[in-house]
């Protein structure tokens, strides 16, 4: 699956001229292709109805505009005891809704599961991030430029593209 880079601004319509804002630092984004879209929506389905892997769930968020429900496929990391989403295209939708609305549930088959975030500091990210790439490599690895096996130390330079959440069940 391909995928285009392109550079979003915090509440940026995906179809506006980039070159035409600058009053604002542009979020770092990799839009997904057609195939990812299409991929994604089969993914969730599967794992809505409880048949993905372990550790896949479908992500429901309000909007932040509209306040409708949104659902997305992602991958939750345990790592050292606490639970973390990191979104690994960057400043998504998700995320800022995510953002906009720190209320989640995931959801899994049957199970469903509602948890308060927390935004992981920059500080805190390299670690986390590290051990994501290295738990989901090969679904992630092309959208990190650091491989796996790299230092933490590694992962701080690009720390601050990548959206990371800590879970905590209500």
């Amino acid at each position: 699956m391909e995928t285009e880079t392109r550079l979003l601004l915090q509440g940026e319509n995906p179809t506006d001229p980039v070159e035409a804002r600058t009053d604002q630092e542009p979020a770092y984004f990799i839009r997904p292709s057609f195939a990812a879209r299409v991929v994604n929506r089969l993914y969730s389905w599967i794992t809505r109805v409880g048949l993905g892997l372990p550790n896949s769930y479908v992500l429901q968020v309000s909007g932040r505009k509209t306040g409708k429900i949104r659902s997305v496929p992602v991958n939750v990391l345990s790592y050292n005891g606490k639970v973390f989403l990191v979104a690994t295209r960057g400043s998504t939708q998700w995320s800022r809704n995510v953002l906009a609305n720190r209320n989640i549930t995931l959801k899994r088959g049957r199970l469903r599961t509602e948890f308060r975030v927390r935004v992981v500091l920059a500080a805190e990210k390299p670690k986390i991030l590290k051990a994501y790439v290295t738990r989901f490599r090969w679904m992630v690895r092309r959208f990190f430029p650091v491989p796996a096996g790299a230092p933490s130390a590694s992962f701080a330079p690009i720390a601050d593209r990548y959206p990371v959440f800590e879970l905590i069940r209500l």
